[in-house]
This record gives C-alpha cells, sequence and structure tokens, in this order.
C-alpha cells in the first residue's frame, strides 16, 4: 500500500496510466488480503492525477434514463467508493456513471475485520463490512468540492446498525446529499445489517417511501434527483410482485436488481462458507431472472439497473435485454482490472450492432417476456 501510494505521488499522470500499470500491480494487490488491496487501490486513485483523456464512447452507447443523460450505460455499482473519495477516478476510467456509498448518517466501523474474502475459482466475492462509514458529514464536505464537475454521480445511503429508527436514517441522508446526487438511491438489501431486509416487506416499504417523499424539499426551480430503490435477488414471486407495486403507486424513479445474495451454489473456494452477501459470477442468472420478472412486473415503466455477476460485454447485454436500462459492476474489477471497462464497452456496441439497434434504449427488455 506504501510503494502504491509512493507510484502515485510521484506521478502526475498516475491516473493516465492505471490500465497500463495495472498488470504490474496486480500480482502485488493479490498478495494482499481483500480489504487492504481494496484500500491501496483507492489510495493509488485518491493521489493520482485529475484525469486522462479517455477512449470515446461509441454513440450507440449513449442513453437518456431518469432523465439523465449518460455516455454509456456501464456504471461502477456502489460498495467501491463507499466514502466519495474518487468519484472522479473512477469516471475518467471510462464509467457511464459512478455509484458511492452506501452512507449513513453517523459514523460507524461496520463488521470486525477480516470481512471480505475473494473466491477465486469461482470469480467471486463474500463480504459483511456491515456500512462501514465516514457519515454524511464528511462524505457532504467531498461531495461539495467536487460540485459542477461533469460526470454522473448516485448517492446509496444505508442506516446506522444501532438506528433507533431506521426510516429516519434514510430521510436524514436524503436530506443531507441529495443536492449532491445526480440520483439517490435507497439501500434497503443489504444481508450485514441486522433487520434492514425487512424494510422490503410492502408496508415498511410503503411508510419508507412515504416519509421519504413527505420529506423531500425542493424550491420552485429545483430539479429532485431520481429516487431508487436497491432489492435483494433472495426474493420470491410474492415479495417481487409486492416490492413493484409499492414502487410502482410511490413514483420511484428506478430499482436496482441486485445486491449481494446470502444463499450459496455450489462454490470451489476455500472461503464459499463466509458468512455475508455473495457477489460476483454465481450471481449472474438469479439477479437476472429477478431483472425479468421485475421489467414484466413494473411493465417497462421503472428504469431499472441491472447488478450481478457483470463481466463482459454479453453480460451486460443479457442485462439490458432481460430490461435494464443502465448496468452496473465492481467484483469482475477484482478480477480482470479497469481495461475491463472498455473490453464491456467495446463488445456491447458491437453486440447492438449486430443485431440491428439503433441504440441501448431499443434492446431494453426485448427477451424480457421469454422468462
Amino acid at each position: 500500500m506504501i510503494c502504491l501510494a509512493r507510484v502515485a505521488a510521484t506521478n502526475s499522470n498516475f491516473l493516465s496510466e492505471v490500465i497500463d500499470l495495472y498488470p504490474i500491480a496486480a500480482p502485488v494487490l493479490r498478495c494482499l488480503d481483500a480489504e487492504t488491496a481494496h484500500r491501496a487501490t483507492i489510495l493509488g486513485l485518491r493521489w493520482g492525477a485529475a484525469g486522462r483523456d479517455r477512449e470515446m464512447d461509441s454513440s450507440i452507447l449513449r442513453t437518456r434514463v431518469m432523465g439523465l443523460d449518460f455516455p454509456n450505460p456501464v456504471g461502477l455499482a456502489a460498495g467501491f467508493d463507499k466514502h466519495a473519495e474518487v468519484p472522479d477516478a473512477l469516471l475518467a476510467l471510462g464509467f457511464g456513471f459512478v455509484e458511492i456509498g452506501s452512507v449513513t448518517p453517523r459514523p460507524q466501523s461496520g463488521n470486525p475485520r477480516p470481512r471480505v474474502f475473494r473466491l477465486n475459482a469461482d470469480r467471486a466475492v463474500i463480504n459483511r463490512y456491515g456500512f462501514n462509514s465516514e457519515g454524511l458529514a464528511v462524505v457532504a464536505s467531498r461531495l461539495r468540492q467536487r460540485q459542477g464537475r461533469p460526470g454522473i454521480v448516485g448517492v446509496n445511503v444505508g442506516a446506522n446498525k444501532e438506528s433507533g429508527d431506521p426510516i429516519a436514517d434514510y430521510v436524514e441522508g436524503l436530506g443531507r446529499l441529495q443536492e449532491f446526487a445526480n440520483y439517490f438511491v435507497i439501500n434497503v438489501s443489504s444481508p450485514n445489517t441486522p433487520g434492514l431486509r425487512s424494510l422490503q416487506a410492502r408496508d415498511s416499504l410503503d411508510a419508507l417511501l412515504d416519509r421519504l417523499r413527505a420529506n423531500r424539499s425542493h424550491g420552485d426551480d429545483q430539479v429532485l434527483p431520481p429516487l431508487v430503490v436497491k432489492i435483494a435477488p433472495d426474493l420470491s414471486s410474492e415479495e417481487c410482485r409486492a416490492i413493484s407495486d409499492v414502487i410502482v403507486n410511490r413514483g420511484v424513479d428506478g430499482i436496482i436488481v441486485s445486491n449481494t445474495t446470502v444463499h450459496r451454489p455450489v462454490l470451489q473456494s476455500k472461503h464459499r462458507d463466509e458468512v455475508g452477501g455473495l457477489s460476483g459470477m454465481p450471481l449472474f442468472e438469479t439477479s437476472t431472472r429477478v431483472l425479468s420478472d421485475m421489467y414484466r412486473l413494473t411493465e417497462g415503466r421503472i428504469a431499472l439497473i441491472g447488478t450481478g455477476g457483470v463481466s463482459s460485454g454479453a453480460d451486460a447485454y443479457r442485462k439490458i435485454r432481460a430490461g435494464a436500462s443502465l448496468v452496473q459492476l465492481y467484483t469482475a474489477l477484482v478480477f480482470e482490472g479497469p481495461a475491463l471497462i472498455g473490453r464491456i464497452k467495446r463488445d456491447l456496441a458491437s453486440l447492438l450492432e449486430a443485431d440491428g439497434f439503433a441504440d441501448v434504449a431499443q434492446a431494453v427488455g426485448v427477451d424480457a417476456g421469454n422468462g
């Protein structure tokens, strides 16, 4: 970690060389435990240059979702930049949007280490971070400093573990950070905060969204950021239907499908029995099935963001055809590095063109009726 920070500090073009340097840095990072390697990567990006000229995205990838214009539909999921330290550096790597967080109102350390594990043979990760967060005040200060800069940055908020009123935590998060968010995510699906997923139940979710709507402040000319709910993949058909009914009735703008799973398919890696949420390749089929279900249940009226196991342009394309207007990834970066971003975009553009689509929006949901 110290070596990476020194390289970053002495190289004014560090960020522009991230992709070229990754094959050299990767063996070092893999020798570190997963959380230390993650922190080293954040430090490298944080101390690097302000940006680089990135490859021009194909025009076929441009898309308008929730009233926002995305240069491409490939985003970084929440969890990588939890404390809003490097959103601009990440945008410069080629993401169409970046989601920071989850952020809790008050700082909390999360669960004890070790709490994140690479499952190399399965191309997966298990984490039980437990919403480790520097809190709203710190994150608000960082986001305030980037106001006016280009790029779409979403803000993902959660509730403190010891909160006596979790709904009040979401209301506070929205109130403190909505002016800095291009879109705002209500995370009610992390498996690592006890009781949090119960907020996905019909009555609880309805009460949460009702209070959020009542407390959203806006002036005559202030445009409120789109509101998105992030759900779990471990939902029954009845639970999916209840969630879709509440979200449509409450006028929510989007759904992220999905968070990590507590279920365990057959896994090969030694850490397969660790407690926590599983992400990466083993989650792809389940999350894509729930995505397709939500597209049908909402009749395509709600923007869906597909995440869970995306590691190629073909994966991103399947999510889009299943109903996603945008896609997100994170775990695949652990194994593939930042060059993956450009590969996904190039391959996705080629797939869209090969099937005769003029843009991403034309492909959204074309396979959803086949689930």
